[in-house]
C-alpha cells in the first residue's frame, strides 16, 4: 500500500457532496432512532490504499459512490442493519462492510460514514480498506469476500498499562478462548468477559463470507499478533477477514456475552463425547459412538451450509423444493376463489397456508402438460430458483407431478404496485416510498441482466408485476418464465411475451429481444409511479390518454412538473430530483435501443443524484388504436401478436 494519491478537484468535489449527502441521510435517520449505550466507535485503526489506480478513472468515482450508497441502503433496511455487500462487475467494484454485533443500527450507520470518509483519502486507488473500532469497510476491483489473512495484518496496542499482572494473563486467556470458539459460533462473533479482581472484556469477529476453517486460521494469526500487547490495558488485532479486541474497560456496553466453554474442545460437547465413549464400551458402544460422530459431522455441515445461505440470500444452488400437489391443493382450499390473489396470461395466483403455518403464493400455470412443456418447466424453474435478490420475488419451490404445474412463491402482503398507484390504495405512497420503489426495481433488473450467471430478460415489466413487501420495498415478480436470451445468438425471438403500452416497439413489432426491452418497460412504470396513473387511460382528455406521449410533450415544453401526481405532498419532494427521475425514465424509453441506458447505469444515475449527462431523444410510439385494443395483460410467454394489428408512428417534436 502506498501513500494516498492526489485527487482531481472535480472528483474531490463530487465525492465531498456524496459524503455530505450520506451524512444528511444519517442525521435524518438518527433523529428518529435511539442510539446504543456506547458510541459508534469510529476510531480509525488501520487504513490501506492500493498502489494501483482504477483502469477507468473517469467512471470510477461514480461507480464507487453508487457502491457506498448501496451499502448504506442495505444497512438502512431492517433485514440487514449490520452487514452489507455490493458487487458491481460492470465497474468493476466489489465491497464488503461489517459492523461489530454490539453496535446499534444507527451507530453502525455512523461508523459507515466515518469509514467512507477515510477511504476517500485513497483517491482513485483500485482497492482500499479501513478498519475502525466499530466496523470494517473494504472495496476492490476483484472479488475478495473469501479472503481471511493478508500481509499487513497487525496489532494495535493501547498506551495504558494494566494495573496487575493478573489482568494481562486474563486478557491473554480470554483472547485464546475467543479464537477457538468464534469459528464455531453462528455469525462468527462473540463478546465475553472475565471477572474477578482483574476484569477484562473481549470480542472476536470474522467476516460472514469466509469459511469456518478460514475464520479459525485468521483468528490464529490475530491471536499471535494481539498476544504482543499485554501488559497494555487494551489491544486489537486487525486483518482482512477477522478482528480481535480486549480491554480492561467495558467497551460493548451491556451487549449480551457468550459462555465460551460450550464451544471449546476442553469443555462442552467434546467433553461429554469423551464421557459417553468411555461409558458404553464394547462393540455396541463403538457403533453408538460412530453414530454420534456421524450425526455431529452432518449437523456441522448443515450449520455451515445454513450460514452460507444466510449470507448469500440462498440455501444451496440446487433445484427447487418439490411440493406435493395435494399439499398445495389443501393449502389453497382447493384453489378456491376466496384464496385467489390475481389472474394473468401465464396463470392464476392463490394464497396458500402450508401445514407449517407459512403463507405462500401458489401460481397455477396455464400450460398444456406436454412432455416438452414439462422438460422446459423443470429446466427453467431450476434456474430461477437459484435467483436470490432482495428486489426479486423468491421462488420457493414447485410441483410438476399433479394435474397442473404449480409454482410456489414467497407471499407479499401488500400485493402489487398498481393498487397503490391507481387502484383501491391510490394516493397512499409518499415520494420517498416511490423513489425507493424506483431504485429497488432498477436493482432487481440490473441483477437479472448483469449479475446473475445467465442474462435473464423479464419481457413483461409492468406495475402489476411489481410486488411490495411489508415495508413497501419492491420485488419484481414473474421473471424467468419466458425463454432466456441465448448468449451466443442474435437477439431475435418470434414469440411475443409482454403487455402493449409497456412493451418496447422493436420487440412488439419485430420480435427483436434484448435486455433493453426491460429498460423501456421500466421507464414506462417509472412514469406511472410519478404520475399515479395508467400508461393508457381512456377516461382522460385525449391529449393525456397515452402517458408516454403526454410525458414527452411536457418534457419538450419544459413543463415536466405537470406530470406529478396530485396526491403527492410537494413540500416533501425535491423538484430537481423529480425532474431528474423523469429524465431518466425518458432516457429508458428512447426509440434508439443503443441509446437507452443499461439497468446498472440507471441504478448509478439514481443513487449518485447527479443530473444525467445525456438528454433523451423522441420515443417511438405504438399506434394508439392498436395499443388500446391490446391493453389487457398478456403475461410472459402466453400470447401471440397474430390477433393485433400494430403500426409504428413517430411522435413529432414541437
Amino acid at each position: 500500500m502506498k501513500a494516498p494519491p492526489r485527487i482531481d478537484n472535480s472528483i474531490q468535489t463530487s465525492t465531498q457532496l456524496m459524503v455530505l449527502l450520506l451524512q444528511l441521510l444519517l442525521l435524518l435517520r438518527l433523529s428518529a432512532a435511539p442510539t446504543a449505550a456506547g458510541d459508534a466507535q469510529t476510531n480509525l485503526l488501520n487504513l490501506g490504499c492500493s498502489q494501483y489506480n482504477a483502469t477507468k478513472p473517469a467512471l470510477f468515482p461514480a461507480v464507487l459512490n453508487a457502491t457506498f450508497s448501496d451499502l448504506y441502503s442495505q444497512l438502512n433496511s431492517s433485514s440487514s442493519p449490520l452487514f452489507a455487500t455490493s458487487d458491481r462487475p460492470s465497474g468493476p467494484v466489489y465491497s464488503l462492510f461489517l459492523c461489530r454485533d454490539y453496535l446499534s443500527p444507527p451507530d453502525c450507520l455512523l461508523c459507515l460514514s466515518s469509514a467512507v470518509s477515510s477511504l476517500r483519502k485513497c483517491g482513485l486507488a483500485n482497492g482500499a480498506r479501513a478498519v475502525l473500532d466499530g466496523c470494517f469497510l473494504r472495496y476492490e476491483t476483484a472479488p475478495f469476500s473469501d479472503q481471511t489473512t493478508l500481509p499487513g495484518n497487525t496489532a494495535v496496542c493501547g498506551n495504558r498499562t494494566s494495573a496487575s499482572a493478573a489482568a494481562a494473563a486474563a486478557a491473554e486467556g480470554l483472547m485464546s478462548d475467543l479464537a477457538e470458539a468464534v469459528p464455531r459460533i453462528g455469525g462468527y462473533f462473540a463478546a465475553a468477559e472475565r471477572g474477578g479482581g482483574a476484569a477484562v472484556y473481549g470480542i472476536a469477529q470474522c467476516a460472514r463470507t469466509v469459511s469456518e476453517s478460514g475464520c479459525a486460521g485468521c483468528l490464529a494469526v490475530a491471536l499471535g499478533n494481539v498476544k504482543g500487547c499485554p501488559p497494555a490495558a487494551e489491544g486489537r488485532a486487525v486483518d482482512a477477514g477477522c478482528f480481535m479486541r480486549y480491554s480492561d474497560a467495558d467497551f460493548f456496553g451491556g451487549y449480551k456475552t457468550v459462555d465460551l466453554s460450550t464451544f471449546l474442545h476442553s469443555g462442552g460437547s467434546s467433553h461429554k463425547g469423551a464421557i459417553i465413549g468411555g461409558a458404553v464400551g464394547g462393540f455396541g458402544g463403538l457403533l453408538l459412538l460412530c453414530l454420534l460422530v456421524f450425526l455431529w459431522i452432518r449437523s456441522s455441515r448443515k450449520s455451515e451450509k445454513a450460514r452460507r445461505g444466510d449470507i448469500l440470500g440462498a440455501t444451496e444452488l440446487q433445484g427447487p423444493v418439490n411440493f406435493h400437489y395435494k399439499d398445495l391443493k389443501s393449502a389453497t382450499k382447493n384453489f378456491s376463489e376466496e384464496n385467489k390473489l390475481g389472474e394473468g396470461g401465464f396463470g392464476d395466483v392463490y394464497k396458500g397456508v402450508l401445514e407449517t403455518g407459512k403463507v405462500v403464493a401458489v401460481k397455477k400455470m396455464a400450460i398444456a402438460q406436454t412432455s416438452r412443456a414439462k422438460a422446459d418447466f423443470q429446466s427453467e424453474v431450476k434456474l430461477i430458483s437459484n435467483v436470490h435478490h432482495r428486489n426479486l420475488v423468491r421462488l420457493l419451490g414447485c410441483s410438476s407431478k399433479g394435474p397442473d404445474l404449480l409454482l410456489v412463491y414467497e407471499y407479499m402482503a401488500n400485493r402489487s404496485l398498481d393498487r397503490f398507484l391507481y387502484g383501491e390504495q391510490r394516493g397512499t405512497l409518499n415520494w420517498k416510498q416511490r423513489f425507493d420503489i424506483i431504485v429497488g426495481m432498477a436493482r432487481g433488473l440490473a441483477y437479472l441482466h448483469h449479475e446473475f450467471h445467465v442474462c435473464v430478460i423479464h419481457r413483461d415489466i409492468k406495475s402489476s408485476n411489481i410486488l411490495l413487501d411489508d415495508d413497501f420495498q419492491p420485488k419484481v415478480a414473474d421473471f424467468g418464465l419466458a425463454r432466456l436470451m441465448p448468449s451466443d445468438q442474435s437477439h431475435l425471438s418470434t414469440k411475443f411475451a409482454g403487455t402493449l403500452g409497456y412493451t418496447a416497439p422493436e420487440y412488439a413489432i419485430h420480435g427483436q429481444l434484448s435486455e433493453k426491452v426491460d429498460t423501456y418497460s421500466y421507464g414506462v412504470v417509472v412514469l406511472e409511479i410519478i404520475t399515479g396513473r395508467k400508461t393508457n387511460d381512456m377516461r382522460l382528455e385525449p391529449e393525456t390518454q397515452y402517458l408516454l406521449e403526454w410525458a414527452w410533450r411536457l418534457y419538450e415544453n419544459g413543463d415536466s412538473m405537470k406530470l406529478i401526481d396530485e396526491s403527492l405532498n410537494l413540500e416533501e419532494c425535491n423538484p430537481e430530483e423529480l425532474k431528474r427521475v423523469i429524465q431518466i425514465a425518458l432516457l429508458c424509453t428512447q426509440s434508439t435501443v443503443a441509446a437507452r441506458p443499461t439497468m446498472s447505469e440507471v441504478v448509478v444515475s439514481l443513487l449518485t443524484r447527479a443530473e444525467p449527462v445525456m438528454h433523451p431523444t423522441r420515443p417511438t410510439f405504438i399506434d394508439a388504436t392498436s395499443r388500446v385494443h391490446a391493453s389487457s395483460s398478456t403475461s410472459t410467454g402466453s400470447s401471440s401478436m397474430s390477433n393485433a394489428t400494430v403500426s409504428i408512428t413517430q411522435f413529432s417534436a414541437r
